[in-house]
């Protein structure tokens, strides 16, 4: 073939090439798209997740996708990232991701007489010092600094929810949501002159307001706090459980905390305290019921019949010497139980929610003398699912799962009193310290980052606390040694 031939022959080849091909792909089904990426608020990946759901599952390499403030999806990564994009999105390497801690009983504006009186009895303690040195020192700003100094603790170690029992709880509230904190704050009623209140009338009107102001807020549950069956006649408690079924409100009281309250209480009514509450017709399940310490069979049963949660404090009970809570017990019996720090001064001088789960477990352990009493897995148990069961608020609280809140938390492992890791359960419990908490989402809102609180002024909450501090100590004739 000649060279012109040649190259006369090569477009033709190429021009059949082409048509060829052409009708081939007019032929062939077109290609499937991928599918478009559904939007998600943040997206928090890499990590290794702790659901804490009913089948305990551990996700590693996993990924949760927030919209709205809830969870609507949670897998590995590579399968969330597949499916969403972020308009925000936090790398979770290396770090483990909990849901929120709950603490289930709190007294946030003592962090004021943090350290006001120690190694004392209970009555001692109440009634020589706090009962006097409140009487003297709290007001509306007492309160909503001490809480904002609460928040910053409590935040800074992972608490994402809290049930709290003080005066001026309005001022807790505003603080709280003004932090982005999760709440469940009740106006304490007390059947003498309190700081805010001084008659029952007073108090009723205050808390129904309250109640009224805060119902139906996604951050904040507004409750009433009778303070307890021996300081609440019996009218003051049904009062207070009266007005706040008329709301939908939680109920907060202190139960069974003493041997010397058991005994007061059986003396004055022959029966015990949970008896005694039941019988007026107190208890039911919007009750959450703090200490339960002395406890026998038929109290746990009757707490369970009710469906009232509980709040356990080892740290209070320990301090105070208040006895350990028959815990196992409890949790045999099927009762709402979970775990709180109690007051920041006293009976807890912090409000350390990894320290109360290491020291749950370590109490069982020494009361029961069996290692086997309680494990770090059910001591992460209540302080998370738990305590959400305890607030009956499960369904919305308390695990990483999909249609749930946003409240997550991440932690470092890779400090030195963290290494190495053979158990994610004991490593949690017995190993990882507040201060390991890295970052803090409530509600798909992050709070804290890097360990830096973005909603509360750090140095100007220090700052007023010492200024409060200074006023306390001159308001005592005589300050505690």
């Amino acid at each position: 073939m000649t060279r012109k031939r040649i190259r006369f022959a090569v477009p033709i080849f190429y021009f059949l090439f082409s048509l060829f091909a052409f009708l081939a792909n007019a032929q062939a089904p077109p290609a499937a798209k991928a599918p478009a990426k559904q939007r998600a608020d943040l997206l928090v990946t890499g990590g290794t997740i702790v659901t804490m759901d009913a089948e305990r599952r551990v996700i590693e390499d996993g990924a949760i996708a927030v919209r709205g403030g809830v969870i609507v999806a949670i897998g590995p990564t590579a399968e969330i990232v597949a499916k969403y994009t972020g308009a925000r999105s936090i790398n979770a390497s290396g770090r483990l991701v909990l849901p929120g801690l709950i603490n289930t009983h709190n007294h946030a504006p003592m962090t004021l007489l943090r350290g006001l009186a120690d190694d004392l009895t209970l009555q001692e303690w109440l009634e020589k010092y706090i009962f006097p040195a409140e009487a003297k020192n709290v007001t509306e700003d007492f309160v909503l600094w001490g809480t904002r100094l609460a928040l910053l603790e409590m935040i800074r170690g992972g608490t994402t929810t809290y049930a709290d029992m003080y005066y001026f709880e309005d001022a807790i509230a505003r603080a709280t949501k003004a932090a982005g904190m999760r709440g469940v704050l009740g106006e304490t009623w007390i059947d003498f002159p309190a700081p805010d209140n001084k008659t029952h009338a007073e108090a009723i009107a205050y808390t129904e307001k309250f109640l009224k102001k805060w119902k139906g807020d996604p951050l904040i549950h507004a409750a009433v706090a009778p303070h307890a069956a021996f300081t609440n006649s019996e009218a003051s408690l049904k009062d207070a459980a009266a007005l706040a079924r008329r709301y939908g409100a939680p109920i907060l009281i202190h139960v069974s905390e003493t041997k010397r309250e058991n005994d007061e209480i059986r003396a004055k009514y022959g029966a015990s305290p949970v008896a005694y509450l039941d019988r007026i017709g107190f208890l039911g399940p919007d009750v959450l019921a703090a200490h339960c310490v002395w406890l026998d069979a038929a109290d746990i049963a009757t707490l369970v019949k009710r469906d009232v949660g509980c709040a356990h404090n080892p740290s209070s009970n320990m301090m105070l010497a208040s006895g350990a809570a028959p815990v196992g017990d409890m949790l045999r019996a099927g009762l709402r139980l979970g775990l709180g720090t109690d007051g920041p001064s006293g009976s807890n001088n912090d409000l350390n929610m990894m320290e109360e789960m290491d020291l749950a477990a370590k109490l069982q352990k020494v009361s029961r003398m069996d290692p086997r009493a309680l494990s770090a897995e059910q001591a992460l148990e209540l302080a998370t699912i738990g305590g959400a069961r305890a607030l009956h608020m499960e369904k919305e609280i308390g695990s990483l799962e999909t249609g749930k809140k946003a409240d997550i938390i991440l932690l470092r492992t890779d400090l030195p009193h963290a290494v190495p890791s053979y158990n994610l359960y004991s490593s949690i419990v017995y190993t990882l310290k507040a201060s390991d908490v890295v970052t803090v989402i409530i509600n798909g809102r992050t709070v804290m980052q890097n360990r830096r609180v973005l909603t509360l002024n750090e140095a100007g909450v220090l700052a007023k606390a010492k200024e409060y501090a200074q006023k306390v100590k001159e308001s005592l004739a005589a300050p505690p040694q």
